[in-house]
């Protein structure tokens, strides 16, 4: 949700490149597109460290002061650095209070399933149609005692209000299965059971 803390103050730049590019994130910045609902893009730059904190969460909203004009815009795409993992750029789209978009919202997995079984996630997100400035950090999924061959779709999720699923209902997120190397070792001892039994005898 926008508030306080995603105000970013962001100047609209004139100088494009690479190596322009690269002046703006030698100085602590980092470049960026704004575009959508039928807008020119507008080119700007943004601080890095402050934008950086609020891209920790997924699908970050930021309130954009541009030149002393309020613009709310959605993270829709960051480039970094494959190396240094530094952000290169970053393309964002113009929202309205209200409006409803299409995310991936991260599927954040608590509690444990049945002793000796483990949870194993299909799929990491969740497509959502939501409230563009009431976009969900996560979806949580509790499979506390869950039992082996137990599955959770799509459908299984509780949403918050107003935001409606955007997937196939039917669509597999997790299931609860014993790790491939503890059923090796129970048939093993299956097998050892008899052999030894028919060695007493």
């Amino acid at each position: 949700m926008a508030d306080e803390s995603n105000k970013v103050v962001a100047e609209v730049r004139d100088s494009f490149g690479k190596g322009a590019a690269r002046k703006i994130r030698a100085a602590g910045k980092i470049p960026a597109v704004i575009y959508g609902h039928g807008t020119e893009p507008v080119h700007v730059t943004l601080p890095a460290h402050q934008v950086g904190l609020l891209l920790r969460k997924a699908n970050a909203v930021l309130d954009l002061d541009i030149a002393g004009k309020a613009q709310l815009t959605l993270v829709k795409d960051v480039q970094k650095d494959p190396v240094l993992q530094i952000i290169e750029h970053l393309d964002l789209i113009v929202i309205k209070t209200g409006e409803k978009v299409s995310v991936e919202v991260p599927v954040h997995v608590q509690g444990e399933p049945y002793p000796g079984t483990i949870a194993v996630l299909e799929v990491n997100t969740l497509r959502l149609e939501v409230e563009a400035t009431h976009i969900p950090e996560n979806i949580v999924l509790d499979v506390t005692g869950a039992e082996e061959g137990k599955q959770y779709h799509a459908k299984d999720f509780t949403l918050p209000k107003g935001a409606a699923l955007a997937e196939d209902e039917d669509l597999l997120i997790l299931n609860v299965l014993v790790p491939a190397a503890a059923r090796a070792d129970d048939e093993e001892s299956a097998t050892e059971a008899p052999a030894e039994a028919q060695a007493a005898e």
